[in-house]
Parts: structure tokens; sequence; C-alpha cells
């Protein structure tokens, strides 16, 4: 008696599952995971539809423009922002330690994303996170006392200013020859003409002076106090 064959598994044509339907949540998700590993530079249309495994195009149904994906991506990582202000006030009253402290973990949040912090000064993000950040700073700045439009104004400028500050920061750490270029600049304020530029001298070494740290925390008080003590044009008592 024959031996009787074992009939084979059929092998599917298939070579991988079908494809996750595309989604904003989606792309932004991996737009994020290609600027962890590699950077925001890398991250272009066309590589993030190799990554989706789908046509550039497609993305243009979700993202207008590379501006609208970057703030989208801004967004999801101001997810990551540290609202409590616990680390700024020990008993939960003290308003501006904690504004100072909120402030403070959006900067470090764009510190450990360079690229991110330069896209940021112009990005406009819109998203959930986006706006638990706001609401947050209102909450605390209006706590000062000082007059709804004064706050209304204060909150853009307290994110102006802490995101050129990581913008600066991460490119004078991140940019190949910013470092020299940053010391090229110090080296002609300390070597100007007294005569020819007294300001500058009678203020050296002043004007670079400090650590990163205490130019941070000088500037929040500058900016809160200018806020809360200044009126808005027209609005003078």
């Amino acid at each position: 008696m024959g031996v009787v064959g074992v009939r084979k598994e059929p092998v599917s044509r298939r070579e991988r599952p079908a494809k996750p339907a595309l989604s904003r949540r989606g792309i932004v998700d991996t737009v994020v995971r290609i600027m962890r590993a590699e950077g925001l530079e890398k991250v272009t249309m066309r590589r993030l539809a190799q990554e989706l495994d789908t046509g550039p195009a497609s993305l243009y149904v979700y993202v207008a423009n590379t501006a609208e994906l970057h703030a989208a991506v801004l967004d999801a990582l101001l997810g990551e922002v540290d609202l409590s202000g616990r680390e700024g006030s020990q008993d939960g009253e003290d308003w501006r330690g904690q504004l100072r402290a909120v402030m403070t973990s959006y900067t470090l949040m764009l510190f450990e994303h360079p690229q991110l912090a330069r896209s940021a000064l112009v990005a406009r993000p819109s998203g959930e996170n986006y706006l638990r950040l706001v609401e947050r700073v209102l909450d605390l700045l209006s706590r000062s006392g000082a007059g709804r439009e004064q706050v209304a104004w204060g909150v853009d400028k307290l994110l102006q200013d802490a995101t050129a500050t990581a913008a600066e920061q991460a490119t004078r750490e991140h940019e190949p020859g910013s470092e020299d270029d940053w010391s090229a600049a110090v080296g002609a304020l300390r070597a100007v003409d007294e005569t020819a530029y007294p300001a500058i001298s009678a203020h050296l070494p002043h004007l670079v002076s400090g650590t990163a740290e205490d130019r941070m925390r000088w500037s929040f008080d500058v900016l809160v106090n200018g806020i809360t003590g200044t009126p808005l044009p027209g609005r003078a008592d």
C-alpha cells in the first residue's frame, strides 16, 4: 500500500495583512515616532507616505501642508507638559510659582525636540492639549488680579517668549557650528573699542552673564510684572 501524501497548506499571495485605515491621529503618531528616532528634518510627506504604505496625495486629505502637520505634532507633544504647577508651589496658593512651573515645563518639552522648537515659532496648534495649556495659563495669570484684557494678551507673550527661548537654546545645542558662532559673537562684544561703543563696554560682562536657568526665571518675572502692571493701550485708568 502506497504512502498517502499530506496535503500542503495553500500559501496566500498576500504578503501582509490589510493596511490599517488612514487617520489624522495615526499620521501624527507616525511623525512623532520618526521625529523621536531621527529628528523632525527626516519627516517629509514622501517618507511619511512610505511609512504608512500609501501615496503622498492621500496624506493631504488629513493635513493640508507641512505647517499644519507640525502644528498637529506640537499639539500632541503638549500633552507632555505638566499643567499641575506643583513643582512651583508647596501650598497650592502661589499662582506665580505655579505659573512659572507650567511655563518651565512647556519650555523644557521644546528643549527635548529642538527642530520642533523652531517650527513652533510659526506653528498654530488648535487641538485639545493646546486648549488645556491656554486654559491653565489664563486661570493662573488671572489670579494676579490683572484685568481680563491684560491676562488675555499676556498669555500670548508668555508662550512667545518661552518658545523663542527654546528655539534659540535648541539651535545653540544641536546645530553644527552654532557654538562657534556664539563664541564669535561673545568675542566681538568683549573686543569692542570702548570709545566707539561706550554703552557696550559699560555693560560688559553682564551682556553675556548668567545661566540659562537664571535668565529664564528673570525673563518670566519681567513678563509677568509687565503683563499685570501695564494696561492695554487706550485702557489706562
